[in-house]
């Protein structure tokens, strides 16, 4: 199939859940033979390297700049638009219309929209054109609430519910005109349907199970890993429950255990908030496997934030014993005992990882159960099988196929 696959970011590096499963679906589809344009709206330049690492999946790659965040165009869309602040910030972008003009004049077997709040600049130009488009939303971002609005002050609190009633409204539109919607878990499908006739189907979040097949957990090191993009903010959320609350009881009973804090956008000031010499501030890591491999377990403790968490299948095919929030679990068909232990609030959590620290039979029982999970049903060859279903089932790709 010939398609167009349209992001609000460039999937390379791999620095959020969303850029991995990017990438990784990019990945196998080329593997599988289709031809894929990829055209982004990019906050950042697609340098060198990672045009050689995503080149070489796509027919073409085009990228074009998002404008600066404070840029007045933004800042007066983003009071006075009928769409969300997100939306603002990656739309009402002329040089993207115009471009997506031009693309349009093609034969596509399947133009691919990934979020809602990236669609405002593409949605007339699809409408006038009366051309079908699939549109993957990632999290109902209607419903994460906290998640999204955390960082604003409290006297913009009429804003925000403002701004929270813009994104409702814009989602049920975005829906509405997709020919397909796609969401990330089955909860997170339930909760779309009730807002569109659009039919909405699942392609789980993945993992490259071969990546991480040679991985095993090391319990002699009581280390406790999280990773996380701390652009994100039900990652801060954690982190920060974690400090405070839940590892001040861990290190009672265990004083040896340490905590490694790895991801994307570590914040500057953490180490001089929180000074325990038991904490390693990682940062990001460009081997993944090479750190989980030196940890005894991962935890997950999760309070915001919807979808499934690509971090936790990431660690569950490491076979790293898991410590989870029921939110951290989101979206996935494991269960506390047989998979992973579960708790949540502060003690619960902290006994959890008391409980695999001190038990490694335990630990390594609940490992094997995950790791087995995670390669049967979210290995990424699974979520390319779903989308391909979908893909088949849309009329463009049965009545005039682009690329047979």
């Amino acid at each position: 199939m010939k398609i167009l696959w349209i992001l609000p970011y460039l999937p390379w590096p791999m620095t959020s859940g969303g850029k991995t499963r990017q990438f990784h679906l990019l990945r196998t589809l080329s593997e599988r033979g289709h031809r894929i344009t990829l055209l982004v709206q990019s906050k950042t330049e697609a340098n060198a390297a990672t045009r050689a690492t995503l080149e070489p999946w796509l027919e073409r790659l085009i990228v074009e700049p998002r404008r600066p965040l404070k840029h007045p165009v933004t800042l007066l869309a983003g009071l006075f638009a009928p769409w969300p602040l997100l939306t603002t910030v990656n739309g009402v972008s002329r040089p993207l219309r115009e471009r997506f003009d031009s693309l349009l004049q093609e034969p596509w077997d399947v133009i691919q929209v990934e979020h809602s709040y990236s669609l405002q600049p593409y949605l007339q130009p699809l409408l006038r054109a009366g051309r079908d488009f699939v549109l993957t939303e990632h999290n109902l971002e209607s419903s994460l609430g906290g998640a999204t609005y955390d960082r604003f002050p409290a006297w913009a609190s009429l804003f925000v519910r403002y701004d929270q009633w813009r994104c409702r409204q814009w989602e049920r539109k975005a829906f509405d005109s997709a020919r397909q919607v796609v969401a990330v878990t089955e909860s997170d499908a339930q909760a779309m349907r009730q807002l569109t006739r659009t039919p909405v189907e699942v392609v789980v979040n993945g993992v490259d199970s071969r990546s991480f097949a040679e991985v095993s957990a090391d319990p002699q090191s009581q280390r406790v890993l999280f990773v996380g993009n701390y652009e994100y903010a039900p990652n801060l959320d954690a982190v920060q429950w974690m400090l405070d609350e839940i590892f001040p009881r861990v290190w009672s009973h265990c004083p040896e255990a340490r905590l490694a804090v790895a991801g994307y956008a570590l914040p500057a000031n953490w180490p001089e908030r929180w000074t325990d010499s038991r904490i390693e501030w990682v940062g990001f890591v460009p081997d993944l496997p090479d750190l989980q491999r030196r940890c005894a377990l991962f935890i997950a403790p999760l309070r915001q934030g919807g979808g499934s968490k690509l971090k936790v299948l990431e660690a569950m095919a490491a076979g790293l014993p898991l410590v989870s929030t029921a939110q951290g679990a989101s979206g996935l068909a494991i269960r506390p005992e047989e998979h992973y232990l579960a708790g949540d609030n502060a003690q619960a959590l902290a006994d959890a990882v008391i409980r695999l620290l001190s038990e490694p039979t335990l630990a390594a029982q609940l490992a094997g159960a995950a790791r087995l999970y995670a390669r049967q049903h979210h290995d990424w060859a699974v979520a390319g099988d779903e989308l391909e279903q979908i893909y088949r089932t849309l009329p463009s790709t049965q009545e005039h196929p682009a690329c047979v």
